[in-house]
């Protein structure tokens, strides 16, 4: 079984690039920010809770994110694969993934990370705001703290899985044929 972690600054792609390896590898795509938003509109216990932390302006907690992962791969059993996308944010949160994933007998087979330089992050992402709406997608300031924020908080990310011999960097420079092919060619030795 094939577990990927997908990670990278906002603006490198993980969205498009996912989608690639998605079909590629036949893989089930774990957000967990749709599976929060999808809890939350079903008014599950999980989605209520997580939305009264989400409301006062909280993360949701660990054990509620943990506990709709560990459900979606219990929904999921035949799958080939899974991506993880915004998953894991900490340490913590890395090792809680290794447990579930352990008991299945399926370890996370990599995080693949994608390395773009700032400049290139920034005009992407304001080239998204042309479209997007989104408010913190036209702001370089704003766009800049959220780069510095993911440096800040990926550090020991990517720490925690070179030390299993499991982070692979990928240049998110390019193409998007050209970083899509990168992508596959990493993946394709796991």
């Amino acid at each position: 079984m094939l577990n990927l972690v997908l990670f990278g600054p906002p603006g490198a792609g993980k969205g498009t690039q996912s989608d690639i390896l998605i079909e590629k590898f036949k893989l089930i795509h774990i957000s967990t920010g749709d599976l929060l938003r999808d809890q939350i509109a079903q008014q599950t216990e999980m989605g209520i809770e997580a939305k009264r932390f989400m409301d006062k302006g909280f993360l949701a907690p660990d054990w509620i994110v943990i506990g709709m992962i560990k459900s979606m791969l219990h929904e999921n059993e035949n799958a080939k694969g899974f991506i993880f996308d915004g998953f894991p944010r900490t340490v913590e949160q890395a090792w809680a993934l290794d447990q579930l994933l352990n008991e299945r007998g399926t370890p996370v087979s990599g995080m693949i990370c994608l390395c773009v330089e700032k400049q290139e992050l920034i005009n992407r992402i304001l080239s998204r705001g042309l479209t997007s709406g989104r408010p913190d997608d036209q702001e370089v300031s704003i766009i800049e703290n959220r780069i510095h924020i993911y440096d800040e908080k990926t550090l020991p990310l990517t720490k925690y899985y070179s030390a299993q011999n499991k982070y692979f960097e990928i240049d998110g420079m390019g193409s998007i044929e050209e970083i899509a092919q990168r992508l596959i060619d990493t993946v394709s030795t796991l």
